[in-house]
């Protein structure tokens, strides 16, 4: 007895005299993929088994797919399900997973992971279904009641592809185009994240109250990041000033001075934003190039007098850098209309230009040509 009780407790750890599922080749050897595409911070994956034109006996397939083995429309596919659309794919459901919201072709639809099929059509536009059903084999089981978004496209002729491929491109900072490929056809539909800005910012926050909170440094870049994007500025502001806030570790420098003033700018509080860069330039650890580039951005800025007077200054706190003050003046007096000054700087740079600038020589020689010849 206690012998055949020991027999039975092994047959049930090691599994055998049970019935198990040996690994082999996916049905049809229709081989498994997965593509993952990131809308800025959110993530989108479909995992989808992928048949090919051409069949393992060496049967082809081609100009048989759309209409024939891909049916069109809703067809009856068994097992009580008289109305069913195409996989999307082969053998398992296709599965297209959100991390964030999204919208497809212009209409929401919540994170998560979504069944994708797709019902085509002979003539006019093409079905793509996202069902929360996504652990079914195929369509079988197929059931509408579980649509979630139905979204009609336009089917586009392709180059000819062997192995069905989903994929993304027109990829953007905020979309991109997802898109099944197979034989002679495209299937694309357009994913938007609207208020991808607005996800950094809550990833940026939730950072900022982990170990990355630690480092000023960290609450001066998200304060840039608002800044620049012109959102969530009232915070910003707030994360600009810890940042210099001696008491919770911060530094009063060129860098946190710097994204405060940013963040007053884009607040419209122009008198204050040059008041933090006024002390800014000031401090010890602006350096010559970082004074260069905030002349240049009130250049960008259309602010040309001011500029002038920050790349004076440069000159003048940096005299022995004979090259990117130099460079800074010349590009004032440029965009002052003053050739004859903006040669004299761009002559006196180019004798100037350090090792590590060399590559640009060319492009330094062209701009003095170029005020040369307006003469």
């Amino acid at each position: 007895m206690k012998r055949l009780i020991t027999v039975i407790v092994i047959m049930a750890i090691t599994g055998y005299g049970f019935a198990q599922s040996l690994v082999s080749p996916p049905s049809g050897n229709n081989q498994k993929a997965k593509v993952i595409q990131n809308i800025g911070p959110v993530e989108i994956s479909i995992a989808y088994s992928s048949p090919h034109v051409h069949t393992a006996t060496g049967t082809d397939r081609t100009g048989h797919i759309w209409g024939e083995l891909v049916h069109y429309g809703f067809a009856d596919q068994g097992f009580g399900v008289k109305s069913a659309p195409w996989r999307a794919g082969a053998n398992e459901n296709t599965v297209i997973q959100f991390s964030h919201d999204v919208k497809i072709e212009g209409k929401d639809l919540k994170a998560g992971s979504y069944g994708l099929f797709l019902a085509t059509a002979k003539d006019g536009p093409w079905t793509w279904i996202f069902s929360t059903n996504t652990g079914s084999w195929g369509s079988f089981f197929y059931n509408q009641s579980e649509d979630v978004l139905r979204i009609d496209v336009t089917p586009k002729d392709a180059p000819f592809t062997e192995y069905l491929t989903y994929g993304f491109d027109d990829r953007q900072p905020s979309s991109a185009t997802a898109y099944l490929q197979w034989e002679n056809k495209r299937i694309p539909f357009k994913i938007d994240v609207p208020d991808v800005n607005n996800i950094y910012v809550s990833m940026m926050r939730d950072q900022l109250r982990s170990n990355v909170g630690f480092d000023y440094r960290n609450f001066s870049q998200a304060a840039n990041f608002c800044a620049t994007n012109k959102i969530n500025l009232d915070e910003a502001l707030a994360w600009a000033n810890r940042a210099m806030d001696p008491t919770i570790g911060g530094r009063e420098e060129f860098n946190t001075l710097s994204a405060k003033s940013n963040v007053l700018s884009s607040m419209g509080k122009d008198a204050e934003a040059d008041e933090a860069m006024q002390k800014a330039i000031k401090l010890p650890d602006a350096t010559v190039q970082a004074v260069h580039q905030y002349g240049r951005s009130l250049l960008n800025a259309g602010k040309k007098e001011k500029a002038m007077e920050i790349f004076k200054y440069n000159a003048q706190k940096n005299p022995t850098d004979k090259f990117t003050p130099n460079v800074g003046l010349a590009r004032g007096y440029t965009a002052l209309g003053d050739n004859k000054n903006a040669v004299k700087y761009w002559e006196e740079a180019i004798k100037n230009v350090p090792e590590n600038q060399k590559a640009n020589i060319k492009f330094y020689q062209g701009e003095l040509d170029k005020l040369k010849a307006a003469k």
